[in-house]
Parts: C-alpha cells; sequence; structure tokens
C-alpha cells in the first residue's frame, strides 16, 4: 500500500526522486498522468492497466461524452516515466507545467496510487480539507462507509 506525504525537490534537469518507500512498491516504471485538484498520479504499471481497462470498457465508452472527455483527460495525458537506479524520474515538462508545479513538491501516498502536489498548493488544499474533516467524516457516514 503507498501511503504517506514526503517532500522533495524537483532539480533543474527536471528530475525529481521518487521517496525510498514507495520505489519497492511501484517498481521502475510508473505512469504519470493528470489527476484531479491540481495534482498528478502516478500509478505502478499494474495499477494503471486496471484503471486504463475500466476507462475503457463498456460499449457506452466511446458513445458518451464524458467518458469521451475523461478519457481523453487523463489517458491522453498519460506519460510512461522510468525510474533510475538511484530513485529518479525525469517529469516531462508538458506534464509538470499541466500540474503547475515548482521546484518544491510532495508526494502523497493514497492507497492505490501517488500524488505529486505543488507544495504550497498541498498546502493550502491539506488545511482546507483538515478544517473540515468532521463533516466529510459525518457524510462518508451517512453514505454507508463505517
Amino acid at each position: 500500500m503507498i501511503i504517506g506525504e514526503f517532500r522533495h525537490t524537483i532539480d533543474d534537469k527536471n528530475r525529481l526522486s521518487l521517496p525510498a518507500k514507495f520505489r519497492k512498491e511501484m517498481g521502475k516504471t510508473v505512469v504519470i498522468t493528470p489527476g484531479l485538484d491540481s495534482c498528478l498520479f502516478i500509478f505502478t504499471m499494474k495499477e494503471w492497466e486496471k484503471i486504463s481497462g475500466r476507462l475503457s470498457a463498456g460499449d457506452s465508452s466511446m458513445l458518451q461524452a464524458d467518458n469521451r472527455g475523461f478519457n481523453r483527460y487523463l489517458l491522453g495525458g498519460a506519460v510512461e516515466v522510468e525510474v533510475d537506479a538511484v530513485g529518479r524520474m525525469l517529469l516531462p515538462e508538458y506534464i509538470r507545467k499541466r500540474a503547475k508545479l515548482q521546484a518544491k513538491v510532495v508526494f502523497i501516498g493514497v492507497g492505490d496510487r501517488a500524488e505529486l502536489w505543488d507544495e504550497s498548493v498541498w498546502d493550502t488544499y491539506r488545511a482546507e480539507v483538515e478544517s473540515r474533516a468532521d463533516t466529510l467524516a459525518e457524510k462518508l457516514g451517512q453514505a454507508g462507509v463505517k
């Protein structure tokens, strides 16, 4: 399971070290794709195959505008990235710009994937979510999550 919060810096060559705790779990190749809430999603190859398979499944995938749009966003923006022997990955400039990543970033482990956030965006988002955590928990409880 991919969990935890880790702060890192993108170097001047657009390289970024994958947190040591994530390296073994994620493997030598990962898929980075635009995420939601202004972050990037980072998937293992195995998890990416599941996600992309579910998005492409069904007869209505190509026929429904929302499905086409989201598939274009997530699948069309994805890139396979190699993790080198010392745990670094090269972030393509286009994907870095998409999430507006500056030099200081935060990796967040959320179970089946990692998320990559600009540090200031993450700090603002986290503070906002923490301020309403009780309300969110109540909504989840009402929805049957225990």
